[in-house]
């Protein structure tokens, strides 16, 4: 149960900075002492957060109210893991390379866990853990990763506005306007803090 005041969302999310070790990326790398992330903290970077009954996905009334306010008509489920993923291992590598997206990318876990990895405003990588009943939307143009962690499975449900398209734009791509507008947006949006979004 979640304690009086606490954010129910942090049951099912959590988000740290990472280490620099070259270490199974399916491992968590905390840094040493731990530093962790507020959900507020990533919703400054743009990245969206919720707390679901992933047991009860087909029926949810919350998932349908944020499918029909954010768009979401199309939806699909994945499962990520060695028996069901053709290619796993080849699949995982590409998944952790680091790219954007000129859309949304919002993931649904309703079983197992994974980690998706993003940028802050300086740089550094913080990994957020999404486990069952975690929602997370990355806005476009949001440099980022995905892995899954050492139990090496995730079922997902994909949501998409209109038609899906999950082409990946690995790092470099700051001319492409997505970036250019995530930049605006969530990178220079503190005036003074700007940094070189090409970096």
């Amino acid at each position: 149960m979640v304690g009086p005041g606490k954010d129910p969302r942090e049951e099912v999310l959590q988000a740290w900075y990472m280490d620099d070790s070259d270490e199974d990326q399916r491992l968590p790398h905390h840094r040493d002492p731990k530093e962790f992330v507020s959900l507020d903290k990533l919703a400054e970077l743009g990245v969206l957060s919720w707390r679901l009954d992933a047991d009860n996905y087909e029926t949810d009334e919350e998932l349908k109210k944020i499918r029909e306010e954010r768009g979401y008509s199309y939806m699909d489920i994945i499962d990520i893991c060695p028996e069901k993923l053709p290619n796993y291992e080849e699949k995982i590598k590409s998944f952790f390379e680091e790219h954007l997206h000129t859309d949304e990318e919002i993931r649904y876990c309703v079983a197992g866990s994974g980690y998706f990895d993003v940028r802050d405003h300086d740089e550094h990588w913080i990994r957020v853990w999404v486990k069952k009943g975690g929602m997370i939307v990355l806005p476009a143009g949001i440099y980022h990763r995905f892995t899954l962690d050492s139990d090496n499975y995730i079922k997902a449900i994909r949501l998409f506005v209109g038609d899906p398209v999950w082409t990946p734009f690995n790092r470099p791509h700051d001319h492409l306007p997505a970036r250019k507008e995530y930049v605006q947006a969530f990178v220079h949006k503190e005036g003074d803090h700007a940094i070189n979004a090409s970096a």
